[in-house]
């Protein structure tokens, strides 16, 4: 239609102004701190469901507040602003702290078709995985499989929905995300293909049950390389996530391997190896696919 529409009349703006849906950080801070503190400023964050997460410069910490109300301003179907310091302890419990909003961090976050019931302020979740995690769910269809550091469920779930194995046995130690683990196996409809196990995945893996084992953490992976491979059958594939300096992706990850095969005494066969995301200067998140076979 060309024509006016009948009822209405319509107005020609000489010089429109458009509305700035999201504003800069910077602009709306610009009038209370210096050059130097912009150069400064977050360049990024994320936003899981309605909570975001922002690391901040500790040369301008003190300036906090302002920058949690500000992402506010240009978020404002979200709650709360988290000030993230990282991680600590052997569950990888984030510091964080809440800068701007309510207090009540826990959400509810929606990604490809799953949903993830957390609270960010207690427990990880890494939207830099978000490609890792789509794969997982094109994968394991008819299977079983074990994720030995399931989380709140952020491979398990996607394979579950997506894919529809016949068994996954999802083990997590830390009893928050367990909980939240459990309660999302049920949100998600996948309690009929869904195990959830609470307890250290070295000593509750079961042994020779699975066609897929997934190692989805970092940092202290390689020590439980064992006990994945005990859970596999003959022909099994293997996800091994760790963090590896550069220079020495992906052959640190692949020697880990062959070692935990030959310790095993089975022939491990490297199908794959890929670059997950930066976790730090130098410092690479990969993950490493793997054919493990019968005894030797």
């Amino acid at each position: 239609m060309t024509g006016p529409l009948p009822g209405l009349e319509v107005h020609h703006q000489e010089a429109p102004d458009f509305y700035d849906r999201n504003p800069e950080l910077a602009d709306l801070l610009a009038d209370s701190i210096s050059p130097g503190e912009r150069e400064l400023l977050p360049k990024g964050w994320s936003i899981l469901g309605k909570v975001i997460i922002v690391k901040i410069d500790p040369q301008i910490e003190s300036l906090k507040a302002r920058i949690g109300e500000a992402l506010l301003e240009i978020y404002p179907r979200c709650s709360s602003v988290l000030l993230d310091r990282g991680v600590a302890g052997p569950f990888r419990e984030p510091d964080r702290e809440v800068i701007a909003g309510s207090a009540k961090t826990e959400t509810v976050h929606r990604e490809d078709g799953v949903v993830f019931k957390l609270d960010p302020a207690k427990v990880m979740f890494s939207a830099g995985n978000l490609q890792e995690r789509m794969r997982m769910g094109r994968l394991g269809g008819g299977e079983t499989v074990v994720d030995m550091f399931a989380g709140i469920g952020y491979f398990t779930l996607p394979m579950a929905v997506h894919s529809r194995p016949k068994k996954i046995i999802a083990i997590e130690i830390n009893p928050v995300a367990y909980g939240y683990l459990a309660e999302n196996v049920r949100l998600n409809g996948v309690d009929g293909i869904v195990v959830p196990v609470h307890g250290d995945c070295d000593l509750v893996t079961p042994r020779a049950v699975a066609d897929r084992v997934v190692m989805g953490y970092v940092g202290t992976t390689d020590q439980y390389l064992d006990a994945a491979i005990a859970a596999l059958r003959a022909g099994g594939a293997l996800h091994y996530h760790q963090t590896v300096p550069e220079k020495l992706y992906p052959r640190k990850l692949e020697e880990d391997l062959a070692g935990a095969g030959e310790r095993a005494g089975r022939s491990v066969k490297i199908e794959r190896s890929a670059r997950v995301k930066k976790y730090s200067p130098g410092i690479l998140h990969a993950v490493v696919d793997a054919r493990v076979d019968g005894a030797e």
